[in-house]
């Protein structure tokens, strides 16, 4: 009998999560702004200080030097800027998050001529690496996103549009899982063209992840934790897709040359696929005794990510490591990134009317703004997350498990919802700074 309000409140919890349909493109393409945009503002705002300097640096270096109070004092700057304006629009100012979209953007706009007007652009031909410290923005943003998601979710303060969508439709929490692959597939040992590993290897690799996806499943089983079914299925996660990703990658073999020719392969078989019965499959109720049918959303759903794991693996390659792209300027590589950035986009909506609503976007795009008029360096905050990404991730779901078994995130109303928010995400930045300044370093993948 003491179990029942507990299940009836799980089963609320879970409803509350489904049968969503999403948001529309334009609101998905404002909040993908919002992000990358209070991140170039606050590169800005740190001055001049070149980021081509601290790239020489050892990446491993802790920053003791600076000094515990100065390092955790700029810590606490980055998420003034960053971290709150972010959760503030995608909460309490959601009604209003397309107006600040377009004042961020205008507002980068003349900052942009402003102080283009004033400076030049210094870069070299050989200024790539600087490129790549964008993609550490564009990593770290999705992360911090996906972080403050999981818990804002379970909040009535979080608007239900901005949920993953039961079966059509797209929410901003969509470009979750498909944004992190993607993000991890652009500096992978693939795109890098490092010499294959060995089986031993590669499972060695995986084992932390299998691990954690059982983790997982077995604490949230153990305490009777509310699992949406119709995301990955009844006993798949997140960490299971990202180990089966891996072993897909290390079975079958192919120059990153080839990755985006590979990955379009796959991604169109699968919409083949999906378009001729699996999605009416996959959408159904239908779950016989079977592993995978139990599990279908998130079995099947790896050939989707594969493809888009391929997709990033080529672009990364071409973009930062083919030693055929040394010799171009960074103005170069820029332009390409808008470019590629413009093509998914319109790849999007003609998929999104034509197809099926389902797409990934990217805004690596934006985050190029922040070097294009300065070389800045990365901010405390991108530091702390970069080096334990997956890790803050893990870190996320604790803390996001520890609030719902705590709180009646149902109930609580948004002044108080919003301080759990601004708690819960400063606590989950001063850990990952703290892990960082410490020299702590998880890597699974």
């Amino acid at each position: 009998m003491d179990d029942e309000p507990i299940n009836a409140h799980k089963l609320l919890k879970e409803q509350f999560v489904s049968n969503l349909t999403g948001s529309s493109l334009l609101e998905i393409a404002a909040l993908s702004t919002v992000v990358p945009a209070v991140v170039v503002l606050r590169k800005w705002s740190c001055g001049d200080n070149t980021r081509k300097n601290s790239l020489k640096k050892n990446d491993d270096a802790l920053p003791g030097h600076k000094g515990f109070v100065h390092y955790f004092s700029t810590l606490a700057i980055d998420y003034l800027s960053i971290v709150l304006p972010v959760l503030l629009i995608f909460t309490v100012l959601a009604e209003w998050a397309c107006a600040c979209a377009l004042s961020l953007v205008m507002l980068i706009s003349i900052l942009t001529m402003f102080k283009r007007s004033r400076s030049h652009l210094k870069a070299g031909p050989n200024e790539l690496p600087l490129l790549r410290a964008d993609i550490s923005s564009y990593r770290v943003s999705v992360v911090l996103v996906t972080c403050l998601c999981i818990l804002a979710v379970d909040f009535k303060i979080f608007p239900r549009r901005y949920a993953k969508a039961e079966t059509y439709g797209c929410g901003i929490m969509d470009l979750g899982v498909g944004s992190f692959v993607v993000a991890n597939a652009l500096v992978s040992r693939q795109a890098r063209n490092f010499t294959a590993m060995t089986w031993n290897k590669a499972l060695m690799s995986i084992s932390p992840l299998i691990f954690l996806g059982f983790a997982r499943l077995i604490s949230t089983s153990g305490v009777d934790y509310q699992v949406h079914v119709g995301e990955y299925g009844v006993h798949w996660n997140f960490f299971f897709t990202l180990a089966a990703i891996s072993i897909l990658t290390s079975v079958i073999r192919i120059h990153p040359k080839y990755c985006g020719l590979a990955g379009l392969l796959v991604l169109t078989g699968f919409q083949t696929w999906l378009s001729f019965g699996l999605n009416e499959y996959l959408i159904s109720n239908e779950r016989n005794g079977g592993i995978i049918s139990q599990n279908k959303e998130g079995v099947y759903s790896i050939f989707g990510y594969w493809g888009m794991y391929l997709i990033g693996v080529s672009l990364g390659y071409n973009l930062f490591f083919d030693n055929s792209s040394k010799g171009k300027s960074r103005s170069s590589q820029v332009v390409k990134v808008w470019v590629l950035a413009a093509s998914f986009w319109i790849m999007a909506i003609i998929l999104d009317s034509y197809v099926e609503r389902v797409s990934r976007r990217m805004v690596i795009s934006v985050l190029t703004l922040a070097g294009f008029i300065s070389y800045e360096k990365n901010l405390v905050l991108e530091d702390a997350f970069n080096q334990n990404m997956l890790g803050s991730f893990l870190l996320a779901n604790i803390l996001t498990g520890v609030v719902n078994l705590s709180v009646d995130t149902l109930s609580a109303s948004s002044g108080t919802a919003f301080m759990i928010l601004l708690v819960y995400s400063f606590t989950l930045c001063m850990i990952a700074a703290l892990a960082q300044f410490c020299g702590i370093r998880m890597k699974f993948w």
